[in-house]
């Protein structure tokens, strides 16, 4: 059945309107015959009934009979033998039969207003309907269908009257005819009006499959990819069917973009991450193999002092590749240790080594006096607050009062701030970014390797939480937010 049906939309569309306008007119053609057939049997049924009731008063006498030679008798008075009395108002074709005393006889009007004779296979036809019974069609030889009834006389015979039916099939013939021609016209109509309007009503769908199309010919797989094109504002409008698939296809659109942008982003960052990551790995490997080959050719014997240098340098290497691997594995959606953890505790342990490790620095702090509770891992928590409090004293000078402070409210928030000389604002965007650091020049006189900022965001998201920062000059505020628990 499917082969059957046109491969497109609007062939389907039109297919059904065209089938639904054939039914629709089959049914009314069906509907109105059977009406109308109806009518005209009934009206024939009436008027046979008016030409019984005349034969039946012919058989009584009554003044029935039609004018002088119509009526039977013969000219000297008497009834011409075979021939039955037929009374006066019975139109052409009309058929009357008798049966008496005198046997079975019937007479048929002709057209020209002559009486003829039934054949004896017409009379038995005739005969064979019975008494009182309802008018029904039977067809006569050489006669045609006619609509028969008959009745008893008042002497004890039986007249059978007939009307013929050749009229009412005629005009049922005709309006056949007529219901069949219009139907035909009106489905051709039906189908060429049909393909126009449901082309034009459909010409939107084409113009967002077109939208589509000039997608998919776009170079989506590699590159920077840019503005995707949308479907027009007037083709999204939800009220219609064209407008949900053009308004589902801009969202839908709108996504990939964003993925796509994502993904490239992320390519990028990759790209700059393998660039950052072999320049930071390359300065204490290319350390360790200078001091290498400076003790194989010269042959000191102070070799302390190049095991010192190339063990300060390992560790430095070994402290970056751990950063990188933790990065890695929070990037990766690596599950953290889910406990309970007293943040009160470890802000005042975190400013108090800071203390010790940078005395030139004025560190202070402010926490609830209950210790706040939070579900977490600490020691991820614990290198956070570290990296900013480390952040804070290689990027601020000496004198520099740096404050950590606890708030509790509909979350929990970590706010290490100082007065020093600020951030860049155009690093500020940047700033959790990895290997970013505020020396362009790359010289290791800040220290570090540009992914302490990196390490506190990613511990943030895998908390659920979130790392910001503000930043004027004498203002520099970074905030750790954290769910309460």
């Amino acid at each position: 059945m499917r082969t059957l049906l046109p491969a497109s939309l609007t062939g389907r569309l039109v297919m059904t309107s065209v089938a639904l306008v054939a039914v629709v007119s089959l049914l009314i053609g069906v509907v109105a015959t059977i009406v109308m057939r109806s009518y005209l049997m009934n009206r024939l049924d009436d008027q046979l009934g008016q030409s019984l009731d005349r034969a039946q008063s012919a058989v009584r006498g009554d003044g029935g009979a039609g004018p002088s030679g119509q009526d039977g008798r013969t000219p000297d008075g008497s009834f011409g033998g075979d021939t039955p009395r037929i009374p006066f108002g019975q139109g052409a074709g009309s058929i009357t039969t008798f049966f008496d005393a005198e046997g079975l006889r019937g007479v048929v009007i002709t057209a020209s207003g002559e009486r003829k004779a039934l054949s004896r296979t017409a009379l038995q036809k005739m005969s064979a309907v019975e008494v009182n019974e309802d008018p029904r069609s039977i067809e006569l030889p050489a006669l045609g269908t006619y609509r028969v009834a008959a009745t008893t006389t008042p002497t004890g015979g039986i007249v059978w009257q007939a009307l013929p039916a050749d009229e009412v099939d005629g005009t049922i013939s005709s309006l056949i005819w007529w219901e069949s021609l219009l139907a035909l016209g009106g489905t051709v109509a039906a189908a060429g009006a049909g393909r126009v309007l449901v082309r034009r009503q459909l010409r939107p769908l084409r113009d967002v499959a077109t939208t589509a199309h000039q997608v998919t010919a776009m170079p989506l797989a590699s590159g920077e990819i840019g503005e995707i094109g949308r479907v027009p504002a007037h083709l999204t409008d939800p009220a219609t069917e064209v407008g949900q698939v053009g308004e589902a296809l801009n969202q839908m659109l709108g996504h990939v973009e964003e993925a796509l942008d994502a993904r490239h982003e992320s390519e990028q960052q990759v790209r700059q991450f393998l660039a950052d990551a072999s320049h930071e790995l390359r300065t204490p490997l290319s350390t360790i193999k200078g001091y290498a080959e400076l003790s194989r050719r010269t042959g000191r014997d102070d070799p302390d002092q190049i095991l010192a240098k190339v063990e300060s340098e390992a560790g430095r290497m070994s402290s970056l590749v751990e950063d990188m691997l933790l990065l890695a594995r929070l990037d990766a959606g690596r599950e953290v240790d889910r406990r309970p953890v007293d943040l009160t505790r470890l802000v005042v342990e975190a400013v108090n080594d800071a203390r010790v490790v940078d005395p030139e620095r004025h560190w202070t702090f402010d926490v609830p006096d209950e210790p706040v509770t939070v579900i977490g891992d600490e020691l991820r928590l614990h290198q956070a607050v570290t990296n900013l409090l480390t952040n804070a004293s290689r990027h601020t000078p000496p004198q520099t009062t740096v404050d950590v402070r606890l708030r509790l409210g509909d979350d929990i928030q970590v706010e290490v701030h100082d007065d020093g000389p600020g951030i860049d604002p155009a690093l500020v965007p940047t700033i959790f970014e990895r290997f970013v650091r505020g020396d362009s020049s790359r010289t290791r006189a800040s220290g570090g390797a540009g992914l302490g900022m990196s390490l506190v965001r990613a511990i943030m998201h895998a908390h659920q939480g979130s790392a910001t920062v503000t930043s004027s000059p004498g203002d520099t505020t970074f905030t750790l937010t954290l769910p309460a628990s």
